[in-house]
């Protein structure tokens, strides 16, 4: 059969994700830190889900990514491996790691608010005061509409926010072995394939600075009278 044609990927501008995640964070901080970590590590919707604690390193800022949580025909959580049955650490940004240390305090405290805490290897985001079991991922993805449709940014799928950690990364000049190990692709291929329109764009891009570099720079004979003199039919310069 004829291959599948990937259609160009489309991902929000930075602006448009900073005001989801501010957004989120006045009507729902959970889901603003949600938000926040997933745009930054680019890390998929049901590997947020399955994170616990005790793959979160604070002090070393990653976050371990292992498991996944997808949802059975009976409508019953599953935790699975990832979907390329990878581990992968993520480094975290400084800024990343405040969020969640802040969203773990706001766990801790409501559950210390119901006589119960919240154990190392609770999940991260959950909807149980003890955090002992894993935010269903349609959840966030109909909370993520909500918040989406009220500021009138009904073309911005949940799903974009890892189209806008990949491209960013890429357009920074981020190697695409790296961006790929981040997004737990299989191989470097799969991120070239999902991203080659982006990457077109990216390399007129690299074109035009070349360009402009050496429009800037001196010509590098400037002054030097063109005679060949002083080189041997070998081309060497005496």
């Amino acid at each position: 059969p004829p291959r599948v044609r990937n259609k160009p990927v489309e991902a929000p501008e930075p602006t448009v994700v900073t005001r989801l995640i501010q957004k989120a964070g006045d009507d729902n901080p959970d889901l603003a830190a949600f938000l926040h970590v997933a745009a930054t590590t680019g890390a998929r919707r049901g590997e947020l889900c399955g994170l616990r604690w005790d793959a979160v390193d604070l002090e070393g800022g990653t976050i371990l990514i292992s498991r996944s949580i997808v949802e059975g025909g009976d409508g019953k959580l599953v935790e699975k491996d990832t979907k390329t049955h990878s581990i992968r650490r993520i480094a975290l940004d400084d800024t990343t790691v405040q969020v969640l240390v802040e969203h773990r305090e706001r766990c801790r405290e409501r559950a210390r608010a119901c006589g119960t805490d919240v154990g190392t290897a609770a999940y991260v985001f959950s909807r149980d005061v003890d955090s002992s079991r894993p935010m269903t991922p349609n959840d966030i993805t109909h909370a993520f509409i909500v918040l989406r449709d009220g500021l009138g940014l009904h073309g911005v799928r949940l799903h974009d926010l890892r189209h806008f950690a990949a491209t960013r990364l890429l357009a920074a000049g981020i190697p695409v072995r790296t961006v790929s190990g981040r997004l737990g692709h299989a191989n470097a291929a799969t991120t070239l394939g999902v991203y080659a329109h982006f990457l077109a764009e990216s390399d007129r891009e690299a074109a035009n600075t070349l360009e402009e570099i050496l429009r800037s720079s001196k010509a590098p004979f400037e002054g030097v009278e063109n005679d060949h003199s002083g080189v041997h039919q070998s081309g060497v310069v005496e």
